[in-house]
């Protein structure tokens, strides 16, 4: 019975909300925190070198001059970000994040910045051999993820019997199906597209019906009802005008 209330205990305290700094406190620092993995190109890439750039990052100038002060950014990773916008590490996560319900329960979500839905990246060889979730889901295929986001939870929850590897580094993590370590990755469709131009004649999308899954994309703050009212409005003005679409467009020409 302790155990169970011990595990009871922590999963509570896991979905606690982030109430960190409000818009008051972050006008007054002159500064707007934000959080970037820096390994999910067009949104966010650490560079070699480590400066981060990318769509987000050109958003999160625009957001930081729309509040009115100054942009620093706060390197996290994937495994880490729930537990860095918890402890007050930075004030809103962009750069590719998904919305979902558990980090709902953490944080408060900007307006959606787009739509989305995993989709997997192989070999060109081999787009017309993976084309759903049970052609992937065999034994003697190698599904790679990288650890902490949605990749990995949709692998541990959709292939039981494919053999599931894990990469720590996003950035590099495709080459390993290019190299033939792997066979496929189930990531965010703009991601696929992304990295099939980025890899030309070597990686493609698999030629499946249509993503396996729908989701939204939007930026992840800590909660205040003042601060999402703020973001909103200048998120929603940079829809309005093109300017999020013109940023994905910038970014995948300089990465």
């Amino acid at each position: 019975m302790r155990a169970v209330a011990v595990v009871l205990l922590l999963v509570a305290l896991s979905a606690v909300p982030a109430q960190a700094r409000t818009l008051d406190a972050i006008k007054a620092s002159g500064t707007l925190r934000v959080g970037f993995t820096g390994d999910y190109a067009p949104y966010s890439l650490r560079g070699s070198d480590e400066q981060i750039t990318g769509a987000d990052v050109i958003m999160a100038k625009a957001l930081a001059s729309g509040l009115g002060v100054a942009l620093e950014i706060v390197p996290t990773t994937w495994k880490s970000m729930t537990e860095d916008l918890k402890t007050d590490r930075f004030d809103i996560a962009m750069g590719g994040v998904s919305v979902t319900p558990a980090r709902a329960a953490v944080g408060d979500f900007s307006v959606t910045m787009m739509s989305d839905g995993k989709r997997p990246i192989v070999r060109c060889g081999d787009k017309d051999r993976y084309t759903s979730i049970a052609a992937i889901d065999q034994p003697d295929v190698r599904v790679v993820f990288n650890p902490g986001g949605t990749n990995e939870a949709f692998a541990k929850a959709h292939f039981a019997d494919a053999k599931l590897e894990e990469f720590s580094d996003n950035r590099t993590i495709f080459d390993e199906i290019a190299a033939r370590h792997a066979d496929v990755m189930v990531t965010d469709g703009a991601e696929v597209d992304y990295q099939s131009r980025r890899h030309p004649g070597v990686l493609c999308p698999a030629a499946v019906a249509g993503p396996f899954d729908h989701f939204d994309k939007a930026y992840w703050m800590t909660r205040d009802g003042a601060l999402k009212a703020a973001v909103d409005v200048v998120l929603k003005a940079k829809l309005e005008a093109g300017d999020y679409q013109k940023a994905l467009a910038a970014a995948a020409g300089q990465q």
